[in-house]
């Protein structure tokens, strides 16, 4: 290529080749950032996963659940429950902002929304659901209680420390079965993995031995070894460091709401 000196005019081209130039393709438009109201916790991790996994923009909202910031009436227009994650979407179902709160519905959003890590398959699709919804209504809530009673509770409760350490170890073994003869616990990686992984990554403070688990182990493994689980995993975790959880100010703020009227 002849280089141009200094002080030198280009000269047009001719009209019959500038004619024959290609025409510039039009600036295709950089996709909007999807809102995450988010807090570093197994829930939050979901859909930070997703998001870096799908390589979706987002603009983080930190929700400080510490604080309360969970109960402001403009989060309460986006997320009735009080709770996050949750997310506002500029370019929702027909080019419109949509908010949608609750982790599984998100995860699912997001997949139907970019075609990845759920099937479109009906098939597929079940198979995804139903490990998505066992760790809704099973693995969530009861690691949470042991979470609870055995690390954050102002009084031992020993009956309901064992309670829920044992179901907890119940659905380990669930998990571990399952993952015996595949590599994810719908077949193919999707929704349900992102959904487990920062759960079942707290297994010591559940009072669990990984080591019973062997297949569970390897699957962990597996997934932390993946780069967006880790960016997922690691988003905001400087904003819980200072927080302490055995402050009666903030177990009152996390444990101690009743219903709202007004």
């Amino acid at each position: 290529m002849a280089r141009i000196k200094v002080g030198q005019k280009l000269k047009s081209k001719p009209a019959a080749a500038k004619s024959k130039a290609k025409k510039s393709k039009p600036a295709v438009k950089a996709a909007k950032p999807i809102d995450l109201y988010y807090w570093p916790t197994p829930n939050g991790f979901k859909i930070s996963i997703m998001l870096e996994e799908c390589k979706l923009p987002y603009n983080l909202k930190p929700v400080n659940i510490s604080k309360g910031e969970q109960f402001n009436p403009d989060f309460l227009k986006i997320s009735p429950n009080n709770r996050m994650p949750a997310i506002v979407d500029p370019a929702g179902p027909g080019g419109k902002p949509i908010s949608v709160f609750e982790s599984g519905a998100i995860l699912q959003y997001l997949g139907r929304k970019t075609g990845k890590f759920y099937p479109s398959d009906e098939r597929g699709r079940v198979e995804v659901d139903q490990w998505l919804f066992w760790q809704i209504g099973g693995v969530g809530p009861m690691a949470g209680q042991v979470h609870h009673f055995k690390n954050y509770a102002v009084e031992t409760l020993t009956y309901a420390i064992n309670r829920y350490v044992n179901e907890v170890n119940r659905l380990y073994g669930v998990m571990n079965k399952r993952l015996a003869d595949r590599d994810f616990i719908a077949g193919k990686y999707s929704i349900a993995d992102m959904s487990l992984i920062g759960w079942i990554n707290g297994w010591e403070k559940q009072g669990q031995d990984i080591n019973e688990f062997p297949h569970l182990k390897a699957w962990i493994e597996r997934m932390k070894a993946r780069p967006a689980v880790k960016r997922g995993m690691e988003l905001g975790l400087e904003l819980r460091q200072n927080v302490d959880m055995k402050d009666p100010k903030v177990q009152a703020v996390l444990f101690g709401q009743r219903a709202r009227t007004g």
